[in-house]
């Protein structure tokens, strides 16, 4: 996960919904905009990049919806041939 949020406002994110994964603070932007996910307003839209282990772009979801992400994740991951842990 990437949030343009500070390293301490992603801290208390991740300590307040006992998040069980990394979260990269991209505060100056450069990897969003990089990955063209940026708003006009300069927030990064919840778009999900599903990167295989040689770096290439597998699939993006543009349409994440905060209350099936969990769900809508997993389903994607299994289409695209993912392994299971």
């Amino acid at each position: 996960m990437a949030s343009t949020d500070s390293i301490e406002d992603n801290t208390g994110f991740a300590k307040k919904n006992n998040a069980s994964f990394p979260i990269l603070a991209d505060a100056d932007k450069s990897m969003g905009t990089a990955y063209g996910v940026l708003s006009p307003a300069g927030y990064a839209n919840r778009w999900t990049y599903y990167i295989d282990i040689n770096g290439l772009i597998l699939a993006i979801d543009k349409s994440v919806s905060p209350a099936s992400a969990g769900t809508d994740l997993v389903d994607n991951l299994t289409r695209l041939g993912f392994p299971n842990p």
